[in-house]
């Protein structure tokens, strides 16, 4: 089975998911990176993330080169930005045609996926979405145990 990781992250967190679930699998991995950089004072990103949720903005990405036809599964990763996934997630599923896709989405978090599951769905039309894997964070340390992580995995194949 060949298997495409894709994610986005701000502070690391969501990479390093990324990165080991790709290892883990022996999957292809893309980094989703915006042109525009975000700022790295929480409390500012936290307004501005808001502001961009609300607003539905989708950020100019850097290029990317993907072909969803040579893979038999996508993970999708990202952080929950104020209820939902990060608006470079946004601007990347809206550039692909998902039809017929099995994706596997994760979210990085402090405490809840708010409306990211539903938001997913949405955006991914015509795909097969599983269930969303949440990956807890805590002052940049990982509550998730790798176990769920490979319990999730197990979805996959």
């Amino acid at each position: 089975m060949k298997i495409l990781v894709v994610y986005y992250s701000h502070s690391g967190n969501t990479r390093a998911v990324a990165r080991r679930i790709a290892r883990n699998l022996k999957a292809d991995i893309l980094e989703v990176r915006t042109v525009k950089t975000y700022p790295d004072d929480y409390d500012v990103l936290l307004g501005l993330a808001k502001q961009e949720v609300k607003v539905g903005y989708v950020p100019q990405l850097y290029p990317f080169r993907v072909n969803l036809d040579k893979y038999d599964a996508v993970i999708l990763g990202t952080p929950v930005w104020w209820s939902s996934f990060a608006p470079a997630m946004k601007t990347f599923m809206r550039s692909l045609d998902w039809t017929g896709k099995k994706v596997y989405p994760f979210a990085t978090n402090g405490g809840t996926l708010g409306h990211t599951p539903s938001d997913f769905r949405k955006a991914l039309k015509g795909a097969e979405v599983a269930p969303v894997l949440s990956v807890l964070f805590e002052d940049r340390i990982q509550q998730t145990s790798e176990n769920d992580i490979k319990e999730w995995l197990t979805l996959i194949g």
